[in-house]
């Protein structure tokens, strides 16, 4: 197949007004270039204009491709509308913005594809950028919609100013990529790159995750600039601004062990160290305000928590690695060659003893006092720190035997008969 340099969106806006067919479909290896996706509720007043939009661009570019709209239960002719306009439709059985595009994936017949509403809202004439892109070996090609601009209208000011930047500048943090439009629903990618990723979510968090599981992968992401218009669907949108955000951000968050789990346990576990170091010594003074066991019991409760946490941050990586839904970071991989699970169950059960031995200390200088009345003051500052080894010495081993246990359950899955 020739690559010839994609033009402008002005040629294929002439292209779509002199109505010019698309060239042949398919390339001399079978193979098709490019799939336009659509995912399709009830967008019969667009989505017509849209696939004409979008097989003008393939025919003005001179790429083999296909037009796919995936329709997700629509009632109102949207299906026959983008048969009528030169699609190729097929059906999403399950219902949401990730179950259709997930269906559009699996039947997409591209090399490379490029996903965008069927509301209108998107220009499918000016998809040259998204291609060339693919074409010098970008994996995945996000648009940015506040670099190519954003029609008065088209975006409400809740998402424009609050939403999608807080979501985005959270996910530039939590998977160290320079993306600046986390949402955008303008995207390409590389069909087999995408499909290896194994997207699961069939909500509107399925964008947060092809972009999550795309940087975790270390796949190529590179992003251009895309416009946004007020979309001409006639009715409400899909979106639901407070659930669906919340969404994203928890899906984030779950695949981001290190700002869910590992970062707060680690500043509970160090303030609470620091401050268990100076409460056990006796009392501090601080003006008006003095340290002394009371503070010293809510220290032990920030060194538990903190120690849990980060057992947790621990744990879910591991859970996401031995499913395959995260790649296996060289840290963890030689963490796992070392610290196994005896590890675990020896260090725990040492904490515990240890723990477990200045409590039965601490009984029998009590017995030997004839288990009179004691000074709480002196014995909490000690019965503190003992309680405390036992209870993270207790968690270790918890833990270690938690995570053994995933690592034999997915192992024994993934040794089934038939099991890929």
């Amino acid at each position: 197949m020739q690559i010839l340099q994609a033009p402008n969106a002005d040629a294929a806006r002439s292209a779509l007004g002199a109505g010019v067919a698309c060239p042949d479909p398919l390339d001399a290896s079978g193979e098709l270039e490019l799939t336009i996706l659509m995912p399709c509720l009830n967008e019969a007043n667009t989505v017509g204009r849209c696939v004409q939009m979008a097989r003008a661009f393939l025919a003005a570019s001179d790429i083999t491709g296909e037009v796919l709209v995936v329709d997700n239960g629509s009632s109102d002719g949207s299906a026959e509308r983008a048969t009528a306009a030169g699609a190729r439709v097929v059906r999403a059985e399950i219902r949401g913005y990730g179950a259709a595009l997930t269906e559009g994936i699996r039947q997409a017949q591209g090399r490379y594809v490029v996903m965008g509403d069927a509301d209108d809202s998107y220009d499918f004439a000016s998809l040259a950028p998204f291609v060339a892109q693919l074409r010098q070996g970008a994996q995945l090609v996000m648009g940015n919609r506040f670099r190519g601009g954003i029609a008065p209208g088209a975006m409400p000011l809740t998402h424009r100013y609050l939403g999608n930047p807080v979501l985005s500048f959270l996910g530039r943090v939590f998977f160290r990529i320079s993306i600046g439009d986390f949402h955008c629903g303008l995207r390409g990618f590389d069909r087999r790159a995408i499909q290896q990723l194994a997207l699961t979510t069939t909500g509107m968090e399925f964008a947060s995750e092809m972009v999550a599981k795309a940087a975790l992968a270390r796949l190529r992401i590179a992003e251009v600039p895309a416009s946004l218009r007020p979309d001409g669907r006639g009715r409400p949108p899909h979106l639901r601004t407070w659930r669906d955000g919340w969404r994203h951000l928890l899906f984030m968050l779950l695949y981001s062990p290190r700002w869910l789990f590992l970062i707060p346990g680690a500043l509970l576990l160090l303030s609470g160290a620091a401050g268990f170091g100076l409460a056990a010594t006796g009392p501090w003074h601080l003006g008006p305000v003095s340290f002394g066991i009371h503070s010293l019991l809510y220290m032990a409760a920030a060194v538990i928590l903190g120690l849990q946490f980060i057992q947790l941050a621990f744990l879910t990586k591991w859970a996401g690695v031995v499913t395959g839904i995260v790649p296996s970071p060289p840290w963890l991989e030689r963490v796992a060659r070392r610290a196994r699970v005896e590890f675990g169950l020896v260090l725990g059960l040492g904490l515990a003893l240890a723990g477990l031995v200045w409590s039965a200390r601490l009984v029998s200088a009590w017995g030997a006092g004839g288990f009179g009345a004691l000074d709480p003051t002196e014995v909490m500052r000690q019965a503190i720190p003992a309680v405390t080894l036992m209870v993270v010495g207790v968690q270790a081993i918890a833990g270690s035997l938690f995570a053994g246990a995933l690592h034999f359950a997915f192992r024994s899955l993934a040794r089934r008969p038939g099991h890929e």
